[in-house]
């Protein structure tokens, strides 16, 4: 070995384990795995749990299954943050996060920096306990995906992020030069937010996938939530557009609309109001406080929440927005 990083190792298991651990929790059956998005959160995640999300920064991000955590009080959660936005930023603000691997930190891209999670490192409240880059967090559920203990690559190589990494380095044995080594990450469960899926969990997923089906693949416990629940034979109608089968699905979660405030691809636009909303109130812990208040404790569950951030005439507008029927208009690009 030529070097290691200095990241605390998170998700990692023996391939073999691991083999053997899915073989006892995956069921082959093909059976009806709906329930309510609040039976799913306490069945399948504990607190201390480490997890990621499906999706990417604010697109196809499960918002719902988040407002759910913090609504059920889940704490000392770690989280695979492929990117820390919107989705870590709520996480930090409603307590449910305190130790984060993290590949961009701390900011909601074009809309600004986020003053939750910010504050909460900067005042030790959240721990980072180690980075990688965007491709190391995929291919590190590559490697679990493909059942082993790690997958070579040569990104980072060089950079202070590999040195904040768990990775090591090795020499290669055919070139003798340095290769990275980035061990495979098997989250305890996974929450994806999908286009649609049946009831056995059999998902597709409309436009990029990012590292979705990778990530099916190494998560311990999956849960979907899905914006419908469509007959099976209209997923078999087509068989190659199914992403995440049925036997690495553990729940399948109605929820219409849940990646909002995010967007959701070819159904609907990012709601930049509030996730405006969000940054202007979340300057202060107070503010914080008042968003978990209003849209999150005082709401049963995220249909009411839906309703209360404008109901279908809010939804019909970012649907709109999507399908490029009115100018686009965002908050942060006023300023």
């Amino acid at each position: 070995m030529i070097s290691k990083g200095e990241g605390e190792l998170l998700g990692w298991m023996d391939p073999d384990e691991a083999r053997l651990w899915m073989r006892d929790h995956k069921s082959r059956v093909q059976q009806d795995k709906r329930m309510p998005l609040s039976e799913a959160v306490r069945r399948f995640t504990r607190d201390g749990d480490y997890f990621a999300l499906g999706g990417f920064g604010h697109i196809r991000v499960s918002m719902a299954a988040i407002y759910e955590m913090i609504r059920q009080g889940r704490r000392k959660l770690a989280m695979a943050a492929k990117t820390a936005v919107h989705d870590v930023d709520v996480l930090i603000g409603g307590g449910v996060v305190d130790k984060i691997e993290c590949a961009y930190s701390f900011g909601h891209e074009l809309r600004g920096l986020s003053a939750a999670g910010r504050r909460a490192v900067e005042g030790g409240a959240v721990r980072v306990v180690g980075e990688i880059s965007n491709a190391g967090f995929q291919w590190r559920f590559k490697a679990a995906a493909m059942g082993l203990p790690f997958i070579p690559s040569r990104i980072m190589l060089g950079t202070d992020t590999l040195r904040k990494s768990s990775a090591r380095v090795m020499e290669d044995p055919f070139t003798g030069k340095p290769l990275c080594l980035l061990p495979a990450c098997y989250p305890d469960f996974v929450f994806m937010h999908v286009h649609r899926c049946d009831m056995h969990g059999n998902a597709q997923i409309d436009g990029i996938t990012i590292e979705d089906r990778e990530l099916a693949l190494a998560a311990k416990r999956l849960i979907l939530t899905t914006e419908e629940v469509v007959d099976h034979e209209e997923i078999r109608d087509d068989p190659d557009r199914t992403v995440v089968p049925f036997y690495l699905v553990d729940a399948v979660c109605e929820v219409p609309y849940g990646s909002h405030p995010g967007n959701m691809p070819r159904l609907y636009y990012s709601d930049e109001e509030h996730l405006a909303e969000w940054l202007s109130l979340t300057r202060t812990e107070e503010g914080v406080q008042e968003y978990l208040d209003k849209y999150i404790h005082s709401v049963e569950d995220f249909s009411e929440y839906i309703e209360i951030v404008g109901g279908e005439e809010k939804m019909e507008h970012l649907r709109r927005l999507e399908a490029l029927e009115v100018p686009l208009e965002a908050p942060w690009a006023r300023r």
